[in-house]
């Protein structure tokens, strides 16, 4: 089964090459990858990208993401992305959902969808020694 990430790599790579975009975690990092005459912005988590694009690519990325999350709605289907992210999330051994939970927040699931599938979930763990 896919993950998100298979549905948006991509596409987040040519966006993050037609706007310039880079991660930088340090300022070697940043100035091995920058451009003269270029004004950067920092978005969060080590991504720079030019000043003039950064609106173009938060924009981008918003749109990747939520075309990724219903191509893996429609390819999956919520019930089989529950028990991935729940096994994803080891909850058969925190038997916590909360990350899990976390982890789907734009997927539109809600915390009694995931606990429903818990059950489910947590069976087939013991019926397969998943621990």
């Amino acid at each position: 089964m896919k993950y998100l990430s298979h549905y948006v790599e991509q596409k987040q790579t040519d966006l993050f090459d037609r706007t310039g975009a880079f991660f930088a975690f340090s300022t070697k990092q940043f100035d091995e990858k920058k451009q003269p005459g270029v004004v950067y912005s920092s978005l969060g988590v080590g991504l720079i990208a030019p000043k003039a694009n950064a609106s173009e690519l938060l924009a981008g990325l918003k749109t990747i993401h939520a075309e990724g999350v219903a191509a893996d709605i429609e390819e999956n289907g919520k019930p089989a992305i529950i028990q991935r992210e729940l096994a994803n999330h080891e909850a058969q051994i925190t038997r916590d959902v909360s990350s899990t939970v976390d982890a789907l927040e734009g997927y539109d699931i809600t915390v009694e969808e995931v606990q429903a599938g818990y059950s489910t979930f947590f069976q087939t763990c013991v019926d397969n020694d998943w621990f």
